[in-house]
């Protein structure tokens, strides 16, 4: 939960920094600010529970799938056969790492 909640909380944070304008624009400045603080806290709560590596890797994976989707959608950026096939690739792997990784290794 506190992974989809720091992937969520992330991909608000780069569309607002979108809409800062290099900090020129003060709310979504602002917006982008607070979004990065919360997705580190989501992170700091989520490795309590997980592997560092494997957190990282799903927030870092799916923040990437997230914002290349929100780019897509409201943005209108395209998309190419080969940016596709590279998001599923991170989706796979960062699905593979999740499921590999023992959470309690005893």
């Amino acid at each position: 939960m506190y992974i989809g909640l720091a992937v969520g909380a992330d991909a608000a944070a780069v569309i607002a920094l979108k809409a800062a304008d290099g900090f020129r624009a003060p709310l979504p400045s602002l917006l982008a600010m607070l979004g990065y603080g919360a997705a580190y806290f989501f992170l700091s709560q989520a490795v309590r529970t997980l592997p560092v590596g494997v957190a990282n890797a799903l927030w870092s994976g799916f923040s990437v799938v997230v914002v290349a989707m929100a780019g897509y959608i409201i943005h209108r950026q395209a998309l190419s056969l080969s940016s596709i096939s590279g998001l599923l690739l991170i989706c796979g792997g960062t699905a593979l790492l999740y499921f590999g990784t023992a959470t309690n290794p005893e």
